[in-house]
C-alpha cells in the first residue's frame, strides 16, 4: 500500500508479528518508541554512547529488546527505537530493570542530542493486513503519518473506513502489507495514526501494487460504496506526511536468548 494509493499521499516504529498479536489478544499491546535528533557533527559520538547503553543493558541481563532505525528520508540525522508490543504492565518492569544504566545514556548519548520525542503506540490488528508469521523488521519500513481533525467524529471514521479497507484486503488476499497503530501520549504535535509498509529494498518500496488499493475496496464493496469511504478518509484527515526508515542492527538490543 504506497501513500499515492491511499488516496491521500498517506515514528512511532513497531515490531509485531501477526502470530504474536493472535496469541494475546486479550490484551491490549503496545509500543515504546524513543526518536532522537542528532546534529550531524555528533553522530558518530551519539552511536558510540548507544553502543556502550545496549552493552550496560547486557552486562545487566536486561530481557527487552529495542530495534533500532535509522531515518533515511526525512530528518535524515534522527533515530528511533522502539520496543517489540506488550502489555502496559511490562512497562513498569522494564523501567526498573534499566535503571542501572540510566548513567550510560545520561553521560554518552545525552549531551549529543538536539531532541529526543517518546511516546507509545497501540496496535490495532483489525486496522493491519500482514500475512502469517511477517515481521515489520525488514531491511526498510515506509512511516506514514495521519493527524486527523479535531473531534471524535474525525477519529471514528478513520477507523471505520480502515478497518472496511483491512477487512477487504483481507478477503480478497491483497498482497500488499500493513500494519496500523494508534500513537498516545505523544505531545500535541504527534500524529493520531500510523500506517507501517515493511519492504526489503528501495525498488519494492518504489513498485506501485498491481492492484490498486481503491481497485481493490471497490472489487469488495462496489464502486459507490469505495467512493463514499474514500470521502470519509479524506474528510477525516488534517494533515499526513511519511519517511522511511532503515533497521540498523548495530544500534539495535537483542536479550540474551531472544
Amino acid at each position: 500500500m504506497k501513500h499515492t494509493t491511499f488516496g491521500l499521499a498517506l515514528t512511532l516504529l513497531f515490531s509485531c508479528t501477526t502470530a504474536a498479536i493472535a496469541a494475546d489478544n486479550a490484551k491490549t499491546l503496545v509500543v515504546r518508541d524513543y526518536t532522537d535528533s542528532v546534529a550531524p557533527a555528533d553522530q558518530e559520538a551519539y552511536e558510540a554512547g548507544i553502543k556502550a547503553f545496549n552493552q550496560c543493558l547486557s552486562q545487566h541481563g536486561f530481557k527487552y529488546n529495542w530495534g533500532a532505525w535509522v531515518h533515511e528520508t526525512g530528518d535524515t540525522y534522527a533515530y528511533s527505537y522502539v520496543t517489540d508490543p506488550l502489555p502496559w504492565s511490562a512497562f513498569d518492569a522494564m523501567r526498573t530493570a534499566g535503571k542501572a544504566c540510566d548513567g550510560a545514556i545520561r553521560t554518552g548519548v545525552n549531551p549529543h542530542l538536539k531532541s529526543e520525542i517518546s511516546a507509545f503506540m497501540e496496535i490495532h490488528p483489525e486496522l493491519s493486513h500482514m500475512a502469517n508469521g511477517q515481521t515489520i523488521n525488514q531491511p526498510y519500513i515506509e512511516v506514514i503519518s495521519f493527524k486527523l481533525k479535531q473531534g471524535h467524529e474525525a477519529r471514528e471514521a478513520f477507523l471505520d473506513v480502515v478497518k472496511k479497507i483491512t477487512a477487504a484486503a483481507d478477503k480478497s488476499k491483497w498482497p500488499n502489507y500493513y500494519a496500523t497503530g494508534e500513537i498516545r501520549d505523544a505531545g500535541g504535535d504527534a500524529p493520531d495514526f500510523q500506517v507501517l509498509i515493511p519492504a526489503k529494498s528501495w525498488e519494492e518500496i518504489g513498485k506501485e501494487p498491481a492492484t490498486p488499493l481503491w481497485a481493490m475496496v471497490e472489487s469488495v464493496y462496489g464502486k459507490p460504496e469505495a467512493q463514499a469511504m474514500r470521502k470519509s478518509l479524506n474528510d477525516a484527515v488534517q494533515e499526513q506526511n511519511s519517511h522511511v526508515d532503515s533497521y540498523n542492527t548495530d544500534l539495535s538490543y537483542k536479550a540474551s536468548g531472544k
